[in-house]
């Protein structure tokens, strides 16, 4: 690879994990999308029709993957199985990007807490024609360390490989 950064997606849970996806994205080695603010994301999600805010949440997505190469999820205790962390997954792997997992739930938040390991999301979402479940063909690695600390430089010393092997997972898939 060129010394040019990689522009990746990375999809997270908002509430519980935010500070700790910020703990990745602050990496530097990789160019992430920007995070919605609490703001944005309200007018975003303005209004009490579910179709138009559904319209516009996806619209919001497919702007933010714009121009990347893969997608970073950002597991954490609840991650799996989420509406929009499956729709960011479906349409990533749809538009031919690389799609890696990243377990996050032993970095700390603000106040020094971790979360236990949620399960697995692509667990939950089946690879097109084959119909295996898209686990059988996407990682999602659990960074070594019984620390923060030690788990944040596994996740620093391995995501630019990380993502180089899913974009080349996903081009043999």
């Amino acid at each position: 690879m060129s010394n040019t950064k990689r522009r990746v997606f990375y999809s997270f849970h908002y509430k519980p994990d935010v500070i700790r996806a910020s703990q990745v994205r602050q990496i530097g080695a990789i160019e992430g999308n920007k995070s919605a603010t609490d703001n944005e994301w309200e007018k975003i999600t303005g209004g009490n029709d579910a179709a138009v805010k559904d319209k516009a949440i996806k619209k919001w997505i497919a702007e933010q993957m714009e121009g990347r190469t893969c997608t970073v999820v950002l597991v954490g205790q609840n991650t799996a199985n989420r509406k929009w962390i499956n729709h960011e997954i479906v349409k990533s792997w749809d538009d031919g990007m690389g799609v890696v997992g990243i377990y996050i739930h032993g970095l700390k938040n603000f106040e020094g807490e971790t979360s236990t390991k949620g399960e697995n999301p692509f667990d939950y979402i089946t690879h097109g024609v084959s119909k295996k479940m898209l686990s059988s063909i996407v990682k999602c690695y659990n960074p070594a360390g019984s620390t923060s600390k030690e788990r944040y430089a596994w996740i620093e010393k391995h995501l630019v490989n990380a993502i180089e092997e899913a974009i080349t997972i996903r081009k043999a898939n």
